[in-house]
């Protein structure tokens, strides 16, 4: 095929023009289409993360408890003490979603596990964040329904429980919807398996599910705008089958245990190809590839689409040479594929043959991120519609002449609402871990069985907040993220970041990826929480004729946290009636981007809430500190919805009611409903008030008593608005109404 011909087929696979000369010159040739296939993948945007790498290297990722370095492995990995570890990772499957709602959510699911156990970790829980559009449209009622199905099914069959998350409903999401997946796992300290090919000779099997056509290009079509034609690429979103990954996860933890496995590499985005040339650019070695051997389901497949298949629950393993029987014998037990497909050679490049020949010979380290793959750095610029959260002005909006039914409308908002129509279709309960099911806390707890501790994790980001500013939106999604761990008693260690953006050609959605990064290093540094990896995915970017619209800026935080005394960690509801209710850290007269001001009033473009990281780290570091000392009964952050929402929520949890006194110059609606950060409900024993008031005051933090915990109406300024059970059911019911409902 001629160099013209070539260019053009290379430009249809996504590569650029200046990206194709570079491939010849690395060649010393033309590619032929396989060749130019498996570039086209592993440099694409969701492996090589070209356009986000230089600015992704600025973030903390060192820190005393992290076993390896971010991006060096399959996962993060923690020490948690006890000689054992925590490998945890969250990851996007966007645009799959989009497409196939089930089968995208399902694998994106199945996928994060698998990232999980080819290390060696057992994974013990997951969690998710989603992100739809508006709840009365019937495509997102579609979307909502397939997505939290596959997630439910594949989880509940894989036997692995889902024990926290987080759902937004924006306009922005109607079309391009956010599907990121959590896994986190516990393995001992040592046994944990690299993603390397080393030693020449040494076997490569393939192991798991057969090879298919589904999920081609999958990597590829991560990479791009999801337009209204994006139905057409359904071919490239894989088909998950959570029985046989359980029988997966099985055979490897077992042969694992042989000691037989050099290196083991999940078979995720481009398949073969990534596998392949990322261990053996790890391992500065190169591997000789059998397509023939390779089991697949149907008959004929070419070179291309077996290499960059993204069929599920495959894994690739270097055996050392001499123990292929004892490999052989645990997937055989386990009834899975495991086939001898090549070997690790000394050359540093990746042949595959078929039929005989060579249909492909590309050396490894070009193809990898931190090898050879580009880099770039895009220009940015502020975005014009910052001038228009810039005019915002408080005063513009009109205070409430109705409380009550203004906070009802607010609790009816799907941002607000009880998720419950979602979480109940999951199992949180398998394995038995979970001990925040039924005493809800801010964040997930999670049992390290064998020992006192718990695990203590969390997604979060609000991403109105980043929109408005990103720098300080991505900061409070850190900070909001520790302030749930913190408050159900753990302490904050580490992140992962799933950083969901739109096209990173458009200049202004760069600068938001730019100074949400920043925002994000400068929180992690401030609570010492590094990041130990996750994933970018660019292109959340809906395309509908000549008009583009990206998604909001949504860098999704998952937090790890530990709790070494079970007995420490702390639950959100109200425990007796008469317990002192408090407000720790400061009124402020602020309801910018709060869900008040756009769901009530429809402002969607208003500044971000008030914060400051040195009255956040204070705040952190006081509760910490009163849990540790049983001085509290309970603890909940104000977020979304504010005051009202979170004491609605501490009381409906227990049962229980309140009565506050809001004494304030301050606007009532700020005081009620605005989401200044930094803020805390804690409720106390009466006899314990004192005590509690010398530590608030030796410890310089700011707080305000509100009322007590009553068995009565919710009673605000001596206003009755009514009792917690007619709440408890608006709060629980109004989404699953509106999600199933036929209009």
């Amino acid at each position: 095929m001629n160099a013209p011909a070539t260019l053009k087929m290379a430009k249809e696979l996504g590569l650029l023009e200046e990206e194709f000369e570079k491939i010849k010159e690395i060649l010393g040739r033309n590619p032929n289409f396989t060749e130019l296939s498996i570039f086209s993948v592993m440099w694409s945007e969701h492996c090589s993360y070209k356009n986000s790498i230089t600015w992704l290297k600025t973030l903390p990722r060192d820190g005393e408890r992290l076993l390896v370095g971010a991006g060096e492995e399959n996962a993060g990995l923690v020490d948690i003490g006890d000689g054992l570890a925590c490998a945890f990772k969250i990851e996007s499957h966007n645009h799959p979603s989009a497409v196939e709602p089930y089968q995208g959510a399902a694998t994106g699911v199945g996928g994060i596990h698998r990232d999980i156990f080819t290390m060696g970790a057992r994974p013990i829980a997951a969690l998710n964040s989603l992100r739809f559009g508006q709840p009365e449209l019937k495509r997102t009622k579609w979307l909502v329904k397939g997505v939290v199905k596959g997630i439910g099914d594949y989880g509940n069959c894989f036997g692995v429980p889902t024990v926290g998350g987080e759902a937004y409903f924006y306009d922005c999401y109607n079309q391009n919807i956010l599907v990121n997946a959590m896994s986190v796992g516990i393995v001992k300290v040592g046994e944990t398996v690299s993603a390397i090919a080393e030693g020449t000779g040494n076997p490569v099997f393939i192991v798991g599910s057969a090879t298919g056509k589904d999920g081609i290009h999958g990597a590829t079509f991560a990479s791009a705008d999801l337009t209204e034609d994006s139905e057409e690429d359904l071919p490239a979103v894989q088909v998950g089958d959570p029985f046989q990954e359980k029988l997966l996860l099985e055979a490897s933890l077992e042969a694992i245990k042989t000691g037989a496995i050099v290196g083991m590499q999940d078979m995720g985005a481009a398949g073969i190809t990534c596998s392949t040339s990322e261990m053996s650019a790890k391992g500065n070695a190169g591997m000789r590839i059998n397509l023939d051997k390779v089991p697949t389901r149907q008959a004929n497949m070419k070179p291309f689409e077996i290499l960059l298949s993204e069929s599920q629950e495959r894994m690739l393993i270097v055996c050392e040479q001499g123990r292929e029987a004892e490999l052989i014998t645990v997937f055989d037990k386990w009834d899975l594929e495991c086939e001898l497909i090549g070997e690790v050679t000394d050359t540093g490049r990746l042949e595959f043959y078929q039929g005989g020949e060579v249909v492909a010979d590309v050396p490894a380290e070009p193809l990898v991120l931190g090898g050879g793959a580009p880099v770039y750095e895009r220009e940015y610029s502020e975005p014009a519609y910052l001038k228009r959260i810039q005019a915002f002005n408080n005063s513009d909006i009109p205070v409430p002449t109705d409380f009550v039914e203004t906070a009802k409308k607010l609790v009816a908002s799907p941002n607000i609402a009880s998720k419950r129509w979602i979480y109940e279709q999951y199992d949180s309960m398998v394995r038995t871990n979970t001990m925040t099911t039924n005493q809800p806390s801010d964040a997930a707890i999670v049992r390290v069985k064998g020992t006192d501790k718990a695990l203590v994790v969390t997604t979060d980001c609000n991403s109105s907040f980043v929109y408005a500013d990103p720098y300080k939106g991505a900061m409070i999604a850190v900070s909001e993220a520790a302030r749930n761990i913190v408050c159900s008693g753990g302490q904050p260690v580490a992140i992962t970041n799933c950083l969901n953006f739109g096209n990173p050609y458009n200049t202004g959605v760069y600068w938001q990826f730019v100074n949400a990064i920043k925002g994000m290093g400068d929180a992690c540094r401030k609570f010492g929480t590094p990041v130990t990896g996750g994933n970018v995915s660019f292109y959340n970017h809906t395309v509908l004729g000549d008009t583009a619209e990206p998604v909001y800026p949504t860098p999704t935080i998952g937090m790890l946290g530990i709790i070494d005394q079970g007995s420490k960690r702390m639950t959100l509801n109200f425990k007796e009636k008469d317990h002192l209710i408090y407000m720790l850290g400061e009124h402020r007269s602020n309801i910018s981007s709060s869900e008040y001001v756009r769901f009530i009033h429809g402002v969607k473009h208003s500044p971000v809430p008030y914060f400051d990281i040195d009255e956040e780290h204070l705040l952190q570091e006081n509760i910490l500190k009163l849990i540790n000392k049983n001085m509290i009964e309970s603890a909940h952050d104000i977020s979304e919805g504010g005051l009202f929402v979170a004491l609605l929520e501490s009381a409906m949890a227990g049962n229980l009611s309140f009565d506050i006194r809001l004494d304030s110059d301050i606007r009532k609606d700020a005081l009620l409903f605005g989401e200044a950060q930094s803020r805390v409900i804690v409720s106390i024993p009466a006899h314990g008030e004192g005590e509690f008031l010398r530590f608030l005051e030796l410890n310089n933090q700011v707080y305000y008593k509100l009322g007590t915990v009553t068995s009565s109406n919710i009673a605000v300024d001596g206003v009755d608005y009514g009792t917690v059970a007619d709440w408890k059911q608006l709060y629980n019911e109004v989404l699953g109404e509106v999600l199933e409902s036929e209009s």
